[in-house]
């Protein structure tokens, strides 16, 4: 078989807070959301008094009246383009300004529909959304099925005392949806709700990673400590004397780290959409650039000074505005971010300079974390760290969604804090063991194999088409380039069990050091191609309900594999390695 597949079955390795997570392979933790359509149109009474929201007899609420202050002025910028054909297609039979009055008091009455029609509802067991007006919705979601709870605020909701509040499950946040939105309420009814959906006074289960903690620094399950004192889960309840803070700060943003970001190339995005924006706008408008004066000394002087300075100088003044850009998204995304641990079990995250955002984790969801390097920041230095919890989105930009745990900064400081969240820095630090030469060689074959056949290529369409000369000519510079990405990838690749918990490195323009919980392995794949087979490689996946849903473990041998997979998840792969009599004996036995 060039694919295998092998699920967890077993209860006391599943996921404490879903059993589905325990019975399928790639199966990400769902929560179970209900639709509800009625077109019964609810009448609601009271006013908003102070932060506190509207209730009605039946327990619903609405949402902050201010919102009509905020929600018309959104909702004309969102319109603006279609405003303004609108006037322009109305000037052609001389009613412009009619059209546009008109277009503008739709727009109005549209922006001031969502506080007459929405309204939740929070009870013990169920957090309720009903929204619509000739249709009717109720969203309904049990609230042990909450991930996270984001509380934003862009600079519209801080001038008025505005906040809106998405709560993620795994459904939403996996299919790119935005969860149960709540746009927008009074910023302390906001943070009110957010402690009550989190922090709600229940018994929770021990989290994987402080299980595996446990076991392996022989912790006393009745009296939850250790010989080095009390386990460090919060879950358990508040371990320090009465009067101390709630809250244990892990992380605080230093000036210092925003020289990292340059490194980060989030402006080179920013400058991309700018760039075609701006040009898409002079096209519909007929405007051509080289009639500024500035614009057409430029091209004026490009092309005096030929195209080889012309490049440098283009990609010099590239990368200073990249630089710049870069620095500037870093300040207004990550300024007075803030990491810490709430007695509750759950992490807060606190960021923004502009548009202000505040992510609650629930440790009880966490199963790892993964130090993210891509190539530039490690070259300074740096790194990030990404929370791995079942539930949350991951790989949404710069921001990496509501799974972020620390933006660039120091490797020596990321080390620490994913140590402080995973509950133990060694898998952090641990050397790991490397995948040997078949691999490393597998890696040369790889990236010096497809750049020399597009070499090859250009050289072909010159000869036959007639193609620059230069063209293939420069493209031998990639070849040096594949070699040193080649060993680079190679020297990444790496693995370990450290502590209850596997390992997993690769990669090479980012490199990422995932730790995963052995108790959030739920399955593996082994996966086998044409030349690995050749070579008696395969990659080994770590199935699980969090994160990814997937860490890979590349180009590893068969047997290294096998026996690795079986030490992190003792007897789940016994059935496929072993005959059904075998299996039978040693169960009887």
């Amino acid at each position: 078989m060039s694919r295998s597949d092998a699920t967890h079955s077993d209860p006391t390795h599943s996921d404490p807070t879903h059993s589905a997570d325990s019975a399928m392979t790639h199966t990400p933790d769902l929560a179970p959301t209900h639709t509800t359509d009625t077109h019964a149109v609810d009448t609601h009474t009271g006013t908003e008094a102070g932060s506190e929201p509207t209730t009605d007899t039946h327990g619903w609420r609405r949402l902050s009246v201010r919102m009509l202050a905020v929600h018309p002025v959104q909702e004309l910028v969102r319109t603006f383009p279609a405003l303004i054909g609108l006037l322009i297609a109305g000037s052609s039979s001389g009613h412009g300004s009619l059209w546009s009055l008109i277009g503008l008091a739709a727009v109005i009455v549209l922006g001031t529909l969502r506080w007459f029609t929405t309204t939740y509802r929070i009870t013990p067991d169920q957090v309720q959304v009903r929204r619509g007006l000739l249709r009717r919705r109720v969203l309904t979601v049990p609230r042990d099925r909450v991930r996270t709870v984001d509380v934003t605020a862009n600079a519209m909701h801080r001038l008025v005392g505005l906040a809106r509040v998405v709560i993620g499950t795994g459904r939403s946040d996996r299919k790119g949806e935005d969860g149960l939105k709540l746009d927008a309420l009074a910023a302390p009814d906001a943070h009110r709700l957010r402690e009550e959906l989190l922090h709600r006074a229940v018994h929770v289960d021990i989290a994987p990673v402080a299980t595996a903690h446990a076991t392996a620094t022989g912790t006393d399950s009745a009296t939850g400590t250790t010989a080095a004192g009390p386990l460090p889960s919060p879950a358990h309840g508040d371990p320090r004397p009465s009067g101390a803070s709630p809250e244990t700060r892990l992380a605080t943003l230093r000036p210092s780290w925003i020289r990292y970001g340059p490194f980060t190339l989030s402006g080179l995005i920013t400058i991309g959409v700018l760039v075609g924006f701006g040009g898409r706008a002079l096209s519909e408008a007929r405007i051509d650039p080289q009639e500024f004066g500035p614009v057409h000394l430029l091209l004026t002087h490009l092309q005096r000074v030929g195209w080889v300075v012309a490049g440098l100088e283009v990609l010099a003044v590239l990368v200073v505005l990249t630089a710049v850009a870069s620095t500037l998204a870093y300040v207004l995304a990550f300024w007075n971010f803030r990491l810490s641990r709430h007695v509750g079990g759950s992490l807060h995250v606190n960021r923004g300079l502009i548009t202000t955002r505040a992510t609650s984790i629930e440790e009880r969801r966490m199963r790892g974390v993964e130090l993210s390097e891509p190539l530039l920041l490690r070259a300074a230095g740096g790194a990030r760290c990404i929370a791995i919890a079942t539930g949350l989105r991951v790989g949404r930009g710069a921001e990496r969604g509501g799974s972020l745990l620390l933006p660039p900064a120091p490797r020596g400081v990321a080390v620490k804090v994913a140590g402080d969240v995973f509950g133990r820095t060694e898998p952090f630090t641990r050397a790991l063991t490397p995948h040997g030469s078949v691999a490393r060689r597998r890696r040369y074959t790889r990236a010096l194999g497809g750049t020399a056949v597009f070499v090859a290529v250009l050289a072909v369409l010159h000869f036959l088409v007639g193609l620059p000369s230069w063209a293939w000519e420069t493209s031998l510079l990639l070849l040096p380039c594949a070699a040193l990405v080649a060993g680079d990838r190679s020297r990444s690749l790496g693995h370990a069990l450290a502590d209850g918990a596997l390992v997993c490195r690769l990669g090479s323009l980012i490199r990422r050091r995932s730790v995963l919980a052995c108790d959030g392995v739920i399955g593996w794949n082994m996966h086998r191609s044409y030349f690995q087979r050749r070579a008696g490689l395969m990659t080994l996946t770590a199935t699980t309900a969090a994160g990814r849903q997937h860490y890979d473990i590349q180009d590893v041998e068969m047997a290294t594999g096998l026996r690795l997979a079986d030490q992190a998840v003792p007897g789940l792969l016994t059935p496929f390695l072993v005959g059904a009599d075998a299996t039978e004996n040693a169960t009887a036995g």
